[in-house]
Parts: C-alpha cells; structure tokens; sequence
C-alpha cells in the first residue's frame, strides 16, 4: 500500500509534467507547504537557476510575531515573491501547486501573486 507521501509525491510529478508542456518557456512559481510554513520560488528550469523566492521563515516576517500557517501569511508571501520577481524582470509564470489542492493557503497565496503583478 502506498503512503500518503508517495501519492503526494506522484500527484505532484504528474502536475510538473503537464507544467513542462505548456510552459512556453516561462518560470514556474513553485509552492511547498508544510504545518507551519509556506515557501514559494520562481525557478527557471532552462538555466536551473532560482530568480526569486520567498518564505514564512525569514527574518521580517518573524520580526513580525506572526504565524506562517494561515491564509494572511500566504497572502503576505503572494505578494512577496510578486514584488521579488518584478524585480527580477519576471512577468509571467506557470504556477506549480506541487501535489496540493488548489484551495486554502495555496489558492491565497496565487490569488495575492497575481494581484501584484504576476500572470499565469
């Protein structure tokens, strides 16, 4: 029988795969979250270089005393890796939700990158 963890891990090849195909060449904003945080990273799989990233453990956000396992600190870094990836002449992207529903943190973490600037 196989583990939640390889259903995850097979679910979310299966996503980066149809991703590749439609890609264009774009970046791809990944998403990873675990019980406490949430990280997102614009990768550019061409170069295999990481443009931006952005994550509930750094240092601004917990200066702030807030948690990282809610929608407003998904919406924070939404906007976050948005800004850090403008910066870094990115402008479109494939969102890469891993083996994640797409709801919850992973929805509000979308929705405020494409508020601030990021197409896909």
């Amino acid at each position: 029988m196989k583990s939640s963890r390889d259903i995850l891990a097979k679910r979310a090849q299966r996503v980066r795969t149809r991703l590749k195909a439609m890609s264009n060449g774009r970046p791809r904003l990944s998403v990873f979250r675990s019980g406490k945080n949430i990280y997102a990273q614009v990768i550019d799989d061409d170069r295999g270089v990481t443009v931006a990233a952005a994550s509930t453990l750094e240092a601004d956000f917990r200066a702030a005393g807030k948690t990282g396992a809610d929608k407003a600190a998904a919406i924070r870094i939404g906007q976050m890796i948005a800004e850090r990836a403008m910066a870094a002449g990115v402008s479109a992207v494939v969102f890469d939700r891993g083996g994640y529903i797409y709801h919850g943190r992973v929805k509000a973490l979308a929705d405020a990158a494409r508020e601030g600037g990021l197409q896909f």
